[in-house]
């Protein structure tokens, strides 16, 4: 809704974002309120403020010693927002040059040890990590891609028993999917067109 005309937006499609604010901000943890930019580049958009406060309400607001991949990490917002809560070991995996070199910059300016910046494509790399090496796989491919099913079944096989794993698109995760990779539903939410989902990953017995 606009209070008055003006130039049309430029198309965004990640995530559930409204606006096209070019930066976000971090909610929680010891770099609460520090900002994230947000480049233009084609499919960004971050999850929204209050979608991941609800996620990280899900998660726990501490995520102490936790092990987690931002494996389409775009700005960094859920990655960072891992590491802001006290995550042991975060991996941002990002092909794009120019959000990885965002991403760099970002992790100087915060001082984060704990992250790390993969330049790679999400799916090769997961495919490559070790199984059941982390404890939650953040999945926020770009909205309108295919990409949310094959990088579901990578993110099962790389999370621990126990785990977790956030899915976010335009639909929710298909039942048969979700039980291939040995997930269980956990919690979900909607926000406007777009399904968010925090899957399970069972433990046997």
């Amino acid at each position: 809704m606009k209070a008055r005309a003006g130039p049309a937006p430029k198309r965004a499609t990640r995530g559930a974002a409204a606006s096209l604010a070019n930066e976000v901000r971090v909610i929680g943890g010891a770099w609460k309120r520090s900002k994230l930019p947000v480049a233009d580049r084609p499919g960004l958009r971050p999850t929204p403020d209050r979608v991941r406060e609800t996620l990280f309400n899900w998660l726990g607001q501490a995520l102490d010693g936790w092990r987690c991949v931002d494996a389409f990490a775009g700005s960094g917002a859920l990655g960072f927002e891992a590491a802001s809560r006290g995550a042991a070991e975060v991996v941002l995996v990002e092909r794009d040059p120019v959000l990885v070199a965002s991403l760099a910059a970002t992790r100087q300016r915060l001082h984060a040890e704990t992250v790390r910046i993969e330049r790679a494509d999400a799916l090769q790399w997961m495919g490559r990590a070790p199984a059941a090496g982390f404890d939650v796989v953040f999945l926020d491919p770009p909205f309108d891609s295919p990409l949310l099913a094959p990088a579901l079944a990578a993110a099962a096989r790389i999370v621990a028993e126990g785990g977790y794993v956030y899915a976010e698109g335009p639909v929710p995760v298909d039942a048969e999917a979700m039980a291939a990779g040995g997930l269980e539903p956990w919690r979900a939410g909607r926000a406007g067109a777009v399904h968010f989902q925090l899957l399970r990953k069972a433990i046997p017995g």
